[in-house]
């Protein structure tokens, strides 16, 4: 769907004598999905379907007749990165953190206490008798009981040491099964064991494969992701990796597909009588799967977290957008905004070959795509999908081209630095360069924004050599996405203020093109300053592109 934004002219201020707000138009022309991902799920006391959102920081309650969000239980009410939830015996919400490694529990009357038990708490379930149980996953591994009033300190079931830092192997969303079990899967072994949790005072597991707290139930899946039991004490898995929905005999291990969906499926449950209902942590998609295997949409997907976009030229002579959407790279029609290709980044783990990293930041490379995460830049090739170089980065906030190198912003390295030897482009000194984020060039010059101070450096080179940073702006909030505009000046997303501005380079002159947009989203924690790049890209028609990542949007503005 899209939608046309008129926007009052004291909203739209433009840089330009020739441009006038009835020759700009600003349009929505693609929006993303009504959830930022999905990942565990169950069904609450009230008959409603509860969703955790990792991304999005926040608890949705949703009628599962209708997918309509009937409530969101954000960061306001002590939510943040919630992976699962499941509820307790009294109707209190459990939540899983696996950023801070914490259990969050919200009682019926409102009350919200925390408890830390390590980082990567991500599973989490009852057992029929009130004993509540957390896994790591991802982010650290084992397993865990809890004090369901998360007053007494957790008891090791499963531990890493540092002689075998992966005893389970990640094990994700689990449930215990009719013989007391707990079922769950084996991310990186492609299977589905059951464990024997045992009881308070048992001493931990340290080798739990070869001790017979483990045994395996079934084998031969992708990236199984979670399970579930049905009424009928019937064992489900969902598939990342393929999109399978499963039916295992838990006896035989023999398994049975009754549903294919897209991959990135990330939990289950089952309504009171039995309906099944799966989400999907890549496009933010609920499904229910109907008794004869087919597939109806509750809420359904798309994209998630626009951050980086980047504009080709098409071969009809349009403008091909590419936006950086987290776990996918989106291809959409400049012109009407429809959605033509997604590239998705890996689950877990980079690969070798290395297959395309988490989305960030994008910029144009002629042909290719400049792209990166926080860990990682590389460059690719949209004709063949194929990354053609890669360049591990800690802690990196964006990259370009620049002449026949790669630069880099990343504090960590202390500053922008060139991809291919890390020499030094313009240092982090504290004061005038603190967070470097937003980078641009013509091919002679680049252009640093820091994050910080709100001050845009030009900087020029004698051959590879940097010459002396100079001011051509400040007082900027929050600057990330930068973009040469065809004219030569320069525009610059002020994620801080919900602005975009052009920077006359001649004069220094800072002027608003389109203010009225939402601020991004601020980082919380340990993450990046950035977190949710804002992005903006000028098309060779001279359309600009931007990313409104709270709004889950892609926004045009038209060219002059």
């Amino acid at each position: 769907m899209r939608r046309l934004i008129l926007i009052p002219a004291a909203l739209l201020v433009l840089a330009c004598q020739d441009r006038t707000p009835d020759q700009a138009e600003l349009r929505v022309i693609a929006e993303g999905a009504a959830l930022r991902g999905a990942n565990g799920i169950n069904f609450g006391p009230d008959g409603n379907l509860y969703i955790a959102i990792v991304l999005g920081q926040e608890i949705v309650v949703m009628d599962r007749r209708n997918g309509t969000i009937l409530h969101r239980l954000g960061m306001e009410l002590g939510v943040e990165f919630p992976d699962d939830l499941v509820f307790g015996p009294d109707g209190s919400l459990y939540w899983t953190n696996p950023v801070a490694g914490e259990v969050g529990r919200r009682t019926p009357g409102g009350v919200v206490t925390k408890q830390m038990v390590a980082p990567g708490a991500n599973p989490i379930t009852f057992s029929p008798d009130g004993r509540l149980f957390v896994g790591l996953c991802f982010s650290g591994d084992g397993l865990y009981e809890l004090d369901p009033e998360l007053m007494e300190a957790p008891r090791p079931i499963i531990v890493a040491t540092p002689e075998n830092r992966n005893p389970l192997g990640y094990m994700n969303g689990f449930a215990f099964g009719p013989d007391g079990r707990l079922y769950g899967p084996i991310f990186t072994r492609g299977m589905v064991v059951s464990v024997d949790v045992g009881q308070p005072g048992d001493p931990p597991s340290l080798s739990p494969w070869t001790d017979g707290t483990i045994q395996v139930v079934a084998t031969g899946f992708t990236e199984p992701a979670a399970v579930k039991f049905d009424p009928w004490d019937q064992l489900h898995v969902v598939d990342a990796g393929t999109g399978e929905v499963v039916r295992v005999d838990r006896t035989t291990g023999e398994k049975t597909v009754i549903g294919t969906l897209e991959p990135g499926l990330d939990n289950l449950a089952f309504d009171p009588r039995g309906e099944l209902y799966v989400s999907n942590f890549r496009h933010g998609s609920i499904t229910q799967i109907l008794s004869s295997g087919q597939a109806r949409t509750i809420s359904p997907g798309g994209m998630i977290v626009p951050m980086g976009v980047a504009v080709l030229e098409g071969p009809d002579g349009g403008e091909a957008v590419f936006v950086a959407d987290y776990w996918s790279l989106r291809k959409f029609d400049g012109r009407t905004g429809r959605q033509e290709s997604v590239y998705w980044g890996p689950v877990v783990r980079e690969v070798d070959p290395p297959s395309l990293t988490r989305l960030y930041t994008l910029s144009t490379d002629g042909d290719h795509l400049v792209v990166s995460s926080w860990t990682a830049v590389q460059v690719w090739d949209p004709r063949t999908d194929r990354v053609l170089e890669h360049y591990p980065m800690p802690r990196l906030l964006n990259a370009i081209r620049f002449r026949d190198d790669l630069v880099v912003a990343s504090p960590r390295l202390d500053g922008v630095v060139w991809a291919s030897d890390r020499g030094m482009v313009l240092p982090v000194d504290g004061a005038n360069v603190i967070e470097p984020a937003g980078l641009a060039t013509d091919g002679e010059v680049l252009w640093v924004a820091d994050w910080a101070t709100g001050t845009v450096w030009q900087i020029g080179f004698d051959g590879r050599a940097p010459l002396d940073p100079v001011r051509v702006a400040s007082g900027l909030a929050n600057p990330e996405g930068m973009a040469v505009d065809l004219d030569g000046s320069l525009l610059v997303v002020e994620a801080g203020a919900g602005r975009l501005s052009r920077i006359d380079l001649t004069t220094g002159v800072v002027s608003v093109l389109v203010d009225g947009l939402e601020p991004g989203v601020q980082a919380t924690g340990s993450f990046p300053p950035t977190y949710w790049f804002d992005g903006v890209a000028v098309g060779p028609s001279g359309a600009v592109y931007v990313t409104d990542n709270v709004n889950n949007t892609l926004l045009r503005i038209g060219p002059r």
